[in-house]
């Protein structure tokens, strides 16, 4: 086990939870935090497929440091684009969220 990056990891989630956002500690949720957070639209009540928007917003946000995503604009209603400019790599689920929690602790650490 990396006891540096848990520690890291660790210190992200209490980041979060000082924001408000109490027992924020799965990914979907966090996803979901950043998504709403790099739209701008404030709060607000999403539909499903907004919430699935959302957390691909986040991904492609989290992502673009690593140059998998790069983004392009926003569209009319002012939701962000990205266009893939690199594939992902194949990666077991455990690969998986370990890339997207770097990716997580990086984006808070600037907060």
């Amino acid at each position: 086990m990396d006891y540096q990056f848990e520690r890291e990891w660790q210190n992200t989630l209490k980041k979060v939870e000082s924001f408000g956002f109490d027992g924020a500690t799965d990914l979907d949720t966090l996803l979901f935090l950043i998504g709403v957070q790099e739209l701008g639209h404030g709060e607000k009540k999403f539909s499903k497929d907004e919430k699935m928007q959302l957390m691909h917003i986040a991904v492609c946000t989290l992502l673009s440091p690593f140059g998998y995503y790069k983004f392009t604009g926003r569209d009319q209603d002012d939701w962000p684009h990205f266009e893939n400019t690199k594939p992902l790599p194949p990666l077991q689920a455990e690969e998986q969220q370990r890339l997207m929690k770097e990716a997580i602790v990086e984006y808070f650490q600037d907060y």
